[in-house]
């Protein structure tokens, strides 16, 4: 796991590397725009002297940092291109001191310029530029961008250049890691000290792009103190995870899962994550569908057993269906329920049964089943080690809030229910983010467009369910299950495209998935 920390944690270890260290202020601003320097030469080795590259900076240190890049770019030989936003009398402190640095310097080279921002037509001046660095705004800015910022950024976005952002892209609030369209759209983020959780998800996911770590001149002391409670998961935690199997297992020791999904009108569903729960090596796999779907599930499913019910006119499921089901949610290690399921009322009133009547069961919740806890009220059940695996539209319907709201503070409401109910909770999105009982957050980072798809979720389902019914543990099962999925589109990619990939595709590539990242740590192992 890779933590993460807020923005408020890292302003501390600004504190304590001038208060307890001794470092001054201008220093840590150096060993920053350093950082930013090298990644630079680092991640774009095309980049050669004599080319032009534009710096726009603010008034703040965001701007102090800007400065000194420039001058690092400067005498490295690039071309730069400098625009000042703030007036001179402005720039304060540590920004004041980089700034008539870099003023003095430009006015002894060739090549490179100052300019001071008037209107956004000035934001031309880096229409041939092959990079542009971002400093106007840090990361303490809240709410969304104003003008004349919002025109200046848009402006920015609209030119073919590398774009890299100085700790922060410009428009971001990397406190709830909210963003409008307006966003300075980074190809590349160095963010000092540490990672910080709001580049990781939201408008930080989309707007960051690479994000990698820079220093102020400080190590791990300080941060090895801080709680963390958000962490990236890494291919060793997924791998770490996955399910082991002993010499003397058969197919009902290794795993035996029950996926109650599907419905006259939608029996896809049910067969994606059936057919998965079979390719992510469960051992024995059951689907109760109702009657009306039976026959296509047959055709369709491999190596499962397709147990048929009548149900609600033989399409739904109903209630009486949970007491017909009774042995085999006994004997089953998890119980998959809701892909396809439909909305009935009745149905509803089955799932709340199935909870009520087998409290102590491992149950995957996904997609109706999910909607019929938001319908009965989920505080009125037993969710105590549970796994619910909403879109943000589901989970936002479950809470009662609009999808707006959960975005705002996406953390704090996922937090809260986890925390409230006991429960694990698999956030689908970009990215999708485990969240356990004691509150914590991991975020997934792998995984592309290509997975937004019918289908897909459906397949996670089936993923998770069969590692949990494979190695017992539930968070271990979600960070293989979660990782391998979006893992799995991302080697897809590779001879597909984005827009190609399908549900069935993800299902029969798992167990080359599987076993690519078994190699990878093999690799790994013998090259140590």
């Amino acid at each position: 796991m890779i933590p993460l920390f807020s923005t408020d944690q890292v302003r501390e270890a600004d504190k304590y590397a001038m208060n307890e260290l001794g470092l001054q202020g201008v220093v840590l601003m150096e060993n920053a725009s350093r950082s930013v320097f090298n990644e630079i030469l680092n991640q774009f080795p095309e980049l050669t002297p004599g080319m032009p590259v534009g710096v726009i900076a603010g008034k703040g240190n965001n701007g102090g940092d800007a400065f000194a890049l420039s001058r690092h770019l400067i005498n490295y030989g690039f071309n730069v291109t400098v625009i000042l936003l703030a007036k001179e009398s402005e720039l304060k402190g540590h920004a004041e001191i980089n700034y008539k640095v870099l003023k003095n310097l430009i006015g002894k080279v060739k090549g490179s310029k100052l300019i001071k921002f008037k209107s956004v037509r000035d934001i031309n001046a880096f229409a041939n530029c092959v990079l542009i660095a971002d400093g106007i705004l840090g990361t303490g800015a809240t709410g969304g961008l104003r003008e004349p910022y919002k025109s200046i950024v848009k402006k920015l976005n609209s030119f073919d250049a590398i774009k890299v952002a100085i700790d922060s892209p410009t428009g971001l609030d990397l406190h709830n890691a909210k963003a409008d369209e307006d966003t300075f759209a980074a190809d590349l983020t160095v963010t000092f000290a540490q990672l910080k959780t709001g580049l990781f998800y939201e408008g930080g996911y989309k707007f960051a792009g690479k994000v990698v770590k820079g220093t102020i001149g400080i190590g791990d002391e300080f941060f090895d103190t801080l709680e963390v409670k958000e962490y990236l998961i890494e291919p060793e935690d997924a791998f770490l995870s996955l399910p082991e199997r002993d010499a003397d297992d058969h197919k009902y020791s290794a795993g035996k899962v029950l996926v109650i999904a599907g419905s006259g009108d939608v029996p896809g569903a049910a067969i994606y994550s059936t057919n998965a729960a079979i390719y992510s090596g469960a051992g024995a796999v059951y689907l109760a569908i109702p009657q009306q779907s039976s026959t296509i599930a047959r055709t369709n499913v491999n190596s499962a057993i397709v147990r048929a019910y009548e149900g609600l006119e033989g399409k739904f499921l109903s209630p009486t269906t949970i007491d017909e089901l009774d042995e085999k949610i006994i004997w089953a290690d998890v119980i998959a329920v809701g892909p396809g399921l439909g909305r009935a009322e009745e149905t509803s009133e089955a799932v709340i049964k199935l909870l009520k009547k087998f409290p102590a069961k491992n149950i995957v919740l996904d997609a109706d089943a999910i909607f019929a806890l938001g319908k009965y009220g989920y505080k009125k059940v037993n969710l105590r080690n549970k796994v619910l695996t909403p879109h943000q539209g589901e989970f936002a319907q479950l809470l009662g809030i609009t999808t707006e709201e959960l975005k705002a503070n996406l953390l704090q409401y996922a937090r809260k229910f986890v925390t409230e109910t006991k429960s694990f909770l698999v956030l689908k999105g970009a990215p999708t983010i485990i969240f356990n009982p004691n509150g914590e957050a991991f975020i997934n980072t792998v995984g592309n467009p290509g997975m937004a798809k019918f289908g897909t979720g459906d397949v996670l389902t089936g993923m998770i369910s069969s590692f949990i019914a494979q190695n017992k543990s539930i968070e271990n099962s979600l960070f293989s299950a979660v990782y391998l999925h979006s893992l799995d589109a991302d080697l897809l990619v590779e001879k597909l495209s984005e827009l190609g990939i399908t549900a069935e595709d993800l299902i029969l590539n798992i167990p080359s998935t599987i076993q690519f990242l078994n190699e990878t740590f093999l690799r790994t192992s013998e090259e140590e």
